[in-house]
């Protein structure tokens, strides 16, 4: 056992690496995730090899969490547990980068078959990784940490984006030769991120052991508890989106014929608004509740891909994409902080595992689905895939209005108008705390007496500097070190 002083000196070393960590993962992160469909037409893929590279990743994911929790019940520490699989994530860029000159045949299937192995290994320490960082920050500071962090770690994902653009739109003679240099450093960033990893201080786990995870119990109660049907709510949402969301890239290289930069461009003002409305969006969750920000996101995103049909011109598209940040973030934001709160804390780490899985599977059969529909479907203003993108739009659409009676708030939380949530009515006046405050329970799993009852509780108005207040906590981040699959949120 150590004392408490060098506890907490270890602790505040290793917030400061686990910052480091985000920011070389995010370079990698904005230099590839933009990049491999790109690749792929680069290397003659089909509609349908484009959809096949966005869904059996994500099989491959679905699968690889499933084993976590039992893996990670006999790991002798988190970071012996992580660290391995970190660095075979960073080597697996070597075959990718070298695809168009050492593989034979169709080299299609070979990056199919590299970028499934480098995405089931990028989530498959995922939710040891949480398990690890909810010891490292404490619950009222993690909301300043990773805000910080992630906005870090969005910003350099953005700058490397356009690298990657760049890159690829001087190299456009040579293209694999630019992809090459693309993929070389995103193994470079990658190596430095799981040296930051290594450098971080494993504290003692918080949580307790636990019976083993009964996946099919589990399952069969899902549609009957909350935090099931959030999950299940959630993985629908996925299929809608990737019915048409790896597409979009092929709609504009190859459809439209815009340059590598316009494409980025265009993909990176989502990612830019999605950066600058996270704060946005953490605030009026705190205050107005999770769901309240799920259920307004979730009527914005179907409006997306139903926008692209209207036009295709380059400034008409900022707007829509302007539009895709703003949902997005909010949406992806709260989707992960209310599972937190919903899942009990001696079960949380299966349940983002879980979550994991169903989302990969969702996302599999999206994508697979998009991809034999593509190529099947009737011209739409002189396009196939505005068909698809019309289906699409209508899916998300019918699965966001099914939240409005299927999943509700774990928290107390302040009844608040959707006018009043968008617009900044949320201010509140400063007060010395704690001070007592009315709220309303909008819980059906509570009993009748306290949904009848208006509880008054203490709020309190002050936060702690995240820097200097340390000590041990017991929930998981909002935040998630590695995405599960490359996004095609549109």
């Amino acid at each position: 056992m150590i004392d408490t002083t060098t506890h907490t000196r270890l602790v505040k070393k290793s917030l400061r690496y686990s910052v480091l960590d985000g920011s070389a993962y995010s370079a990698m992160l904005g230099l590839t995730q933009d990049c491999i469909t790109p690749f792929a037409l680069a290397l003659k893929a089909t509609t349908a090899q484009v959809g096949l590279l966005a869904s059996i990743p994500n099989l491959a994911v679905a699968l690889s969490q499933l084993t976590v929790p039992r893996l990670a019940e006999r790991a002798r520490s988190r970071k012996k547990f992580i660290l391995p699989i970190a660095l075979a994530h960073a080597l697996m860029w070597l075959p990718v980068l070298l695809i168009p000159w050492l593989f034979p045949g169709e080299k299609v299937w070979w990056l199919i078959g590299f970028f499934t192995v480098i995405t089931a290994l990028g989530s498959l320490g995922n939710p040891v990784w949480g398990s690890m960082m909810a010891d490292l920050v404490p619950e009222e500071m993690r909301g300043k940490f990773f805000g910080f962090r992630g906005r870090v770690g969005g910003l350099l994902t953005l700058i490397f984006l356009f690298v990657g653009g760049a890159i690829l739109e001087v190299s456009n003679k040579s293209v694999f030769v630019g992809f090459a240099i693309i993929f070389g450093l995103a193994l470079v960033f990658r190596l430095i991120s799981w040296f930051f990893l290594s450098r971080m201080y494993d504290p003692p786990s918080s949580a307790t052991r636990h019976s083993a995870f009964k996946l099919v119990a589990t399952l069969k109660k899902m549609p009957s508890t909350n935090v099931g049907k959030f999950i299940i709510y959630v993985a629908l949402m996925k299929f809608a989106t990737y019915l048409a969301g790896p597409f979009f890239a092929v709609f504009m290289l190859r459809d439209l014929k815009f340059s590598y930069l316009t494409y980025v461009g265009i993909t990176a003002t989502a990612d830019l608004v999605n950066i600058l409305f996270l704060s946005f969006w953490g605030k009026r969750a705190d205050k107005a509740g999770n769901i309240k920000v799920l259920r307004i996101t979730a009527l914005l995103v179907p409006l997306v891909p139903l926008l692209w049909i209207i036009g295709r011109d380059f400034y008409y598209l900022i707007p829509i994409q302007v539009l895709s940040g703003f949902a997005w973030s909010g949406f992806n934001l709260v989707s992960v902080n209310f599972l937190y709160d919903a899942a009990s804390p001696e079960k949380r780490t299966q349940y983002i595992a879980l979550s994991n899985a169903l989302n990969g599977v969702a996302i599999c059969l999206g994508a697979l689905t998009g991809g034999l529909l593509a190529t099947h479907l009737p011209n739409l203003f002189g396009y196939q895939l505005l068909s698809l993108f019309l289906i699409s739009g209508i899916a998300r659409g019918l699965v966001g209005i099914r939240l409005y009676s299927r999943v509700f708030e774990m928290r107390r939380v302040r009844e608040t108008t959707t006018a009043e949530l968008l617009l900044g009515g949320l201010h509140l006046p400063r007060v010395p705390r704690p001070t007592q405050q009315v709220l309303r329970i909008n819980n059906p799993y509570l009993s009748p007496e306290l949904k009848l009852e208006k509880m008054t509780v203490p709020v309190y108005h002050h936060t702690p500097s995240w820097w200097r207040t340390l000590h041990s906590a017991s929930r998981p981040p909002p935040f998630d070190n590695s995405k599960i699959c490359y996004n095609y949120y549109m």
